[in-house]
C-alpha cells in the first residue's frame, strides 16, 4: 500500500471519528431535557434564547459566554419582557419573596384630613384686666397670687382712695339733703338732688354703682367680674397705683383656644365652622372636639402658614395654656372622587407614577395626576380607573426594574435600529459518507476551484514542490 493511501484512510477513519462524536452529543443533549423533566414530574420549559449576564442589549439563540467569561442566562417562555416598555413580569415565586401587595382603586367621598401643630392659647375675649380709674392704695390683696381662681362678685382686693371717698361722701351728703328737703323747701331739694345725680355720674365713670358703697368710709372693694383664674398680678398688697394702671389680670379659661399654623397649600380648603380635634402627649389617650373660629386672612411671609384658630370647651379645666398638641381638622367630601393609599404613588418631583397590576404577576407604571391629599390617602384626578389594581408594598423594587428594562429597551432598540433578535443558525450538514471521493477535502471558497482544499501530495510525489502543475 502507497503511502498516500495509507494518508488518505487515516484522514477518513479521523472524519467517521468525528461524526460519530458529533452524533452523540446531539442525541445526549436532546434526550437530557426529558430525562430531567421525567426525572422530577415536571414538564421541561422551553428556552427562548440567552440573554447578557451584565443586562446589555445583546442575546443568542445558543449558549455562549460573554467578553468576561461569564454564561449568558436563559430566558424561558412565559418570562420574556413584556411589549410595553417598562411593565414587569413577576413569576409567584418572586411576587411572594418581594411581599407584592394591591388594592384596588376607589371611588369614594373623599374627607379632606388637614393636620397641624397647635398650642393651647387664652381665649382673647374672654380675658379681664382690673384696672381702676381712680388714684388709691391697695389696703388688703385678697387675690394674692398667680393662678388663684376666683368666682364671680367674689372680693379681689380692698382700696383706698381720697377722690373715691371725696365722690362718696358728696353723694351721700347730697342724697340725705335731698329726701329731708323735699317737703320744706323744694327750690333746695331740687339743688341737693342735682349735687346728687353729678356725684352719681363720677362714681359711675369710675365703673362704681352707687349701690356698691357700704356704709363704712375706710374703703372700697373691687370684685370679681367672672369666674376666672389669675393669671398676672403685678401689684402687691400696700402698693400705690395710678388711674388705668393694670392691678390684676383674670382669664376666663371655661373655654381656650388652639393656634394653629396650617401650610398655605392646605389652607385653601379651611373654613369656619367646620369641626376639629386636639390630641396632646400630655393627656394620651383623650380626644378634644372643638370647631374652627377664626382663620388668618393673611399670610405669615416667614413661615408660609396661614394661622388657624379652634375654639375648645375646658370645663374640667385639664387644657391648659401653653399645652402642645396636633390638631386635625375635616372636611368631609360630598362627591365620591378617585383616590389611592399614599404609598401606591411613586413621586419622583418631575412625575408621579402607580405600578398598575394588568394581570397576576405582571405590573404596569402609569403616570398619573394627583389631587389633594388626606392623611394616607391621595386623590387621582387622571391615569387609573376605578377597580383597577395598584401596587402599594415593594413597588419601589418594581419600579425601579421597570426603569432598568425601560432604558434597557430603549437602547437596544437604539443600536439595533428596531430590528427582531437573531434567528437561530441553521443545523450543520450531516458528515460525508465513508465512501465519498471527496471526503477530507475542505470545502472549496469560492466555490469554483476543484484543486482548492485538496490533501498535500505525498512526500515521494517527484513533482510535489514545482509550480505550474
Amino acid at each position: 500500500m502507497t503511502r498516500s493511501r495509507i494518508l488518505a484512510l487515516i484522514v477518513a477513519v479521523a472524519v467517521a471519528a468525528l461524526a460519530a462524536g458529533w452524533f452523540a452529543g446531539r442525541s445526549t443533549r436532546s434526550e437530557a431535557p426529558a430525562q430531567a423533566a421525567t426525572d422530577s414530574g415536571k414538564p421541561a420549559r422551553r428556552i427562548l434564547y440567552y440573554r447578557n449576564p451584565m443586562g446589555l442589549p445583546d442575546i443568542s439563540p445558543v449558549p455562549k459566554k460573554d467578553p468576561m467569561g461569564m454564561d449568558y442566562i436563559p430566558v424561558y417562555e412565559g418570562e420574556e419582557p413584556a411589549a410595553t416598555p417598562g411593565t414587569v413580569v413577576l413569576t409567584p415565586e418572586k411576587v411572594q419573596k418581594l411581599g407584592v401587595r394591591t388594592v384596588p382603586v376607589e371611588r369614594a367621598p373623599f374627607t379632606l384630613v388637614v393636620r397641624a401643630s397647635g398650642t393651647i392659647e387664652v381665649d382673647q375675649t374672654r380675658q379681664y384686666a382690673i384696672a381702676p380709674k381712680f388714684e388709691g392704695w391697695v389696703e388688703r390683696l385678697y387675690a394674692d397670687q398667680t393662678g388663684m381662681r376666683v368666682r364671680r362678685g367674689q372680693p379681689l382686693m380692698r382700696v383706698y382712695s381720697p377722690e373715691l371717698l371725696a365722690a362718696q361722701q358728696d353723694y351721700r351728703v347730697a342724697d340725705t339733703a335731698a329726701r329731708r328737703l323735699a317737703q320744706s323747701d323744694p327750690a333746695s331739694a331740687a339743688a341737693m338732688a342735682r349735687l346728687r345725680d353729678a356725684a352719681r355720674a363720677r362714681l359711675r365713670n369710675w365703673d362704681i354703682n352707687p349701690a356698691q358703697l357700704g356704709g363704712r368710709d375706710d374703703g372700697f372693694v373691687l370684685a370679681s367680674p367672672a369666674d376666672a383664674v389669675v393669671v398676672e398680678k403685678p401689684i402687691v398688697q400696700g402698693a400705690r397705683f395710678e388711674p388705668g394702671e393694670t392691678v390684676l389680670r383674670l382669664a376666663d379659661l371655661s373655654t381656650v383656644w388652639v393656634v394653629a399654623h396650617v401650610p398655605a397649600a392646605e389652607a385653601a380648603a379651611l373654613d369656619t365652622g367646620q369641626p376639629a380635634r386636639f390630641e396632646t402627649p400630655a393627656l394620651p389617650g383623650r380626644r378634644f372636639d372643638g370647631t374652627v373660629s377664626f382663620v388668618q386672612p393673611v399670610l405669615d411671609t416667614a413661615t408660609r402658614t396661614v394661622q388657624v384658630r379652634v375654639a375648645l370647651p375646658n370645663h374640667d379645666g385639664d387644657l391648659r395654656p401653653g399645652l402642645y398638641g396636633t390638631v386635625a381638622l375635616e372636611r368631609p367630601g360630598t362627591q365620591p372622587v378617585l383616590h389611592v393609599p399614599r404609598s401606591a404613588v411613586l413621586d419622583s418631583g418631575l412625575r408621579r407614577v402607580v405600578l398598575v397590576e394588568r394581570a397576576p404577576g405582571r405590573f404596569e407604571p402609569r403616570e398619573v395626576r394627583t389631587g389633594r391629599v388626606s392623611g394616607e390617602r391621595v386623590e387621582i384626578l387622571d391615569g387609573v380607573r376605578a377597580g383597577e389594581r395598584v401596587v402599594v408594598s415593594a413597588n419601589f423594587l418594581i419600579d425601579a426594574e421597570s426603569n432598568l428594562q425601560a432604558a434597557l429597551q430603549g437602547f437596544g432598540a437604539h443600536a439595533g435600529h428596531g430590528t427582531p433578535p437573531p434567528e437561530a443558525p441553521p443545523p450543520a450538514a450531516p458528515p460525508p459518507a465513508k465512501d465519498d471521493p471527496h471526503a477530507g477535502h475542505a470545502p472549496s471558497p469560492t466555490g469554483d476551484d476543484p484543486h482548492a482544499g485538496h490533501a498535500p501530495p505525498p512526500a515521494d510525489d517527484p513533482h510535489a514542490g514545482h509550480e505550474g502543475h
